[in-house]
């Protein structure tokens, strides 16, 4: 960072935390200064390079610049996404096992770096089935959570599309990993918007939001809810394909997402862009998406 350029930490907790996944291109840190930069108030990234199983150790230096910038900055909860190459549902006892070996390496990451919370798609069963998939993914976060009990992270299983034979388009399956693992205090859940809109969830009205949001609390818990993806959807509803756009570019609307920044009841929570990078019209889209997102927000927040 040049010298003649001053950082001004937050004082207070934001009132709401806005934020994006960036890149981690020249280190961990440099996701926590981009983030700031746009404008968030919280940050998700990679702890590696995401298209790689393995990754050099973290060194102390990288967890001092990374632990500074957030010092520096303000910037708050900053989470995690684990690798697409995981898959803890895997038939396959080989990738089944590199699997869990790649997740518990992620868990230690984020707590070297101070992160708190572990992101992934619980995986695809890959034809052995919905029920043998989901049994697979609670084994394999047994010795996940126990491999790191000594690591203060908690591991957040995110809502897919459902797209070819992955899990977790149903709040229920989601339920069902959780009740099948023994370290079921260290679990919790990533809700994606474009995930279970695409997934056959609606939620583009008042009373529409009002029915996903009770169902939510009724299998999974608002209790277990860590973080939200805010993404508007490519594709129409129910379509079980995952094709992320930004916020009122999509079947979405803008509709449902008013009413999440406006909801009390996941104020605390993290709410991370997941939407296509770039420049538009002389305009970062990142800092588009945050714009339009911070233009629904009203000033009496709503408690259904």
């Amino acid at each position: 960072m040049p010298a003649t350029q001053r950082i001004v930490k937050r004082k207070t907790p934001p009132a709401l935390k806005l934020g994006a996944h960036m890149s981690i291109a020249g280190g961990c840190d440099k996701a926590v200064r981009t983030a700031y930069r746009f404008g968030c108030e919280t940050v998700q990234l990679f702890t590696k390079n995401n298209n790689q199983w393995n990754a050099p150790p973290l060194t102390a230096a990288q967890v001092e610049a990374f632990r500074l910038a957030l010092s520096e900055t303000g910037v708050v909860d900053p989470v995690s996404h684990a690798s697409y190459l995981i898959n803890l549902a895997s038939p396959d006892d080989a990738l089944w096992n590199r699997s869990i070996e790649a997740m518990i390496v992620e868990v230690q990451r984020c707590a070297d770096l101070g992160i708190g919370d572990l992101i992934f798609h619980p995986g695809a069963h890959v034809g052995s089935g919905e029920a043998e998939g989901l049994k697979r993914v609670a084994r394999a976060l047994d010795r996940v959570v126990e491999a790191t009990a000594d690591c203060p992270v908690m591991i957040d299983l995110e809502t897919t599309a459902g797209q070819g034979t992955c899990l977790g388009h149903r709040f229920e399956h989601l339920q069902e990993i959780i009740e099948r693992t023994n370290g079921r205090e260290r679990l919790g859940v990533c809700v994606d918007t474009c995930h279970i809109f695409a997934a056959g969830y609606s939620f583009g009205d008042r009373e529409r939001y009002d029915e996903t949001m009770s169902e939510l609390d009724r299998v999974v818990g608002f209790g277990r809810l860590r973080a939200w993806h805010l993404n508007d959807s490519r594709r129409e509803f129910a379509s079980r394909v995952d094709r992320h756009a930004g916020i009122g570019d999509g079947h979405l609307g803008l509709e449902p997402f008013r009413l999440l920044v406006n909801d009390a009841r996941f104020r605390s929570l993290p709410m991370i862009l997941e939407t296509p990078k770039g420049v538009e019209d002389g305009e970062e889209l990142d800092a588009r998406n945050l714009r339009i997102l911070r233009s629904l927000v009203e000033t009496r927040v709503d408690r259904p």
